[in-house]
């Protein structure tokens, strides 16, 4: 019998991370956890005001609910102490994150958000874009 992995999502405003959800919702499937898609603003941004940024979490939104999990979006001064509450919250196993683009940004969240959490969390990282194969 496999363990029960509880899968945690993060995902930002944009609606390319509908991908990073449907890989989420793939390992509560393996793992036959829950799933849950988190999106952390750092307090005092106004996202909402950005029609761009609002309707993308609006999709978001709806995919999350399509794949059987519910979005929830947190505001905070200290975005990795939210995430970290999260993890602990929801016994989580498996983050889900997108690859960082051309800065390192991405890579040190995920070494941060490891060294503060207190347990054994499986960092899976979805490639920005699908690699081509040459033939």
């Amino acid at each position: 019998m496999k363990p029960v992995k509880n899968v945690m999502v993060c995902v930002t405003q944009q609606k390319t991370c509908e991908r990073l959800i449907r890989r989420g919702a793939e390992l509560r499937d393996t793992y036959e956890g829950q799933l849950f898609v988190i999106h952390v603003a750092q307090e005092g941004w106004n996202f909402l005001g950005k029609s761009k940024e609002g309707d993308a979490l609006e999709y978001l939104f709806e995919k999350s609910k399509a794949y059987g999990a519910n979005l929830t979006v947190l505001r905070s001064h200290d975005v990795l102490a939210t995430l970290k509450e999260q993890v602990e919250k929801n016994n989580i196993d498996i983050i889900v994150m997108g690859e960082a683009g051309g800065d390192h940004e991405g890579t040190s969240i995920i070494s941060n958000l490891g060294k503060r959490l207190h347990k054994d969390v499986i960092f899976d990282i979805v490639p920005a874009k699908l690699k081509k194969k040459v033939v």
